[in-house]
């Protein structure tokens, strides 16, 4: 089957045929937490779930933020594909400048046992919206650099008391959510 990878460390695309077995994509993080992420249309993007504590690099697919090596598979319904975007329509979409207010809040977020795409839910106007992390990454990132600084103050603290980032990050997402027109 036709893959692609995508290393943020060379910043290379590489096309490569892999055998899809039930360990494939284990055997190619060498982990056995991955993350599935649909960002692409008609394909899937297979990352590891430990990138984020072993602080490797991110860069972004679009507006999706990924950390380390990512093994891109095509996809047709459930069935696992041939990857059929081009390489060079993929790189167009890759966006390595990663700024710093992400590089600091992944830092303080590495520290803990996050994992940036695990989903939860939030309530607005008693409608129940499901988010995850990146999103509250993502919405912060686009605040002023007040609440930014506010933001990663917040991290720190919820770390030096020790107290859990998974709700922490919650209440930060419900507020950004509340302040969403």
């Amino acid at each position: 089957m036709k893959a692609l990878t995508i290393n943020p460390e060379t910043k290379e695309i590489e096309a490569i045929e892999i055998e899809m077995k039930a360990n494939t994509v284990y055997s190619f993080f060498n982990s056995i937490l991955i993350d599935e992420l649909p960002t692409l249309n008609q394909h899937i993007i297979y990352s590891d779930a430990n990138a984020l504590s072993q602080k490797k690099e991110p860069f972004f697919l679009g507006e999706q933020l990924i950390l380390g090596n990512a093994l891109i598979v095509g996809q047709r319904g459930m069935e696992e594909i041939d990857a059929s975007i081009p390489a060079e329509e993929l790189e167009s979409l890759i966006d390595y400048e990663v700024n710093d207010f992400y590089r600091q809040t992944l830092a303080l977020l590495s520290q803990s046992d996050i994992n940036l795409y695990r989903s939860f839910v939030l309530q607005k106007e008693g409608e129940a919206i499901p988010l995850n992390i990146e999103w509250v990454l993502y919405t912060f990132n686009m605040a002023d650099e007040r609440t930014k600084e506010y933001f990663l103050n917040e991290l720190k603290q919820t770390l030096e008391a020790g107290e859990d980032m998974l709700e922490k990050l919650k209440k930060m997402g419900q507020l950004a959510l509340n302040a969403a027109q």
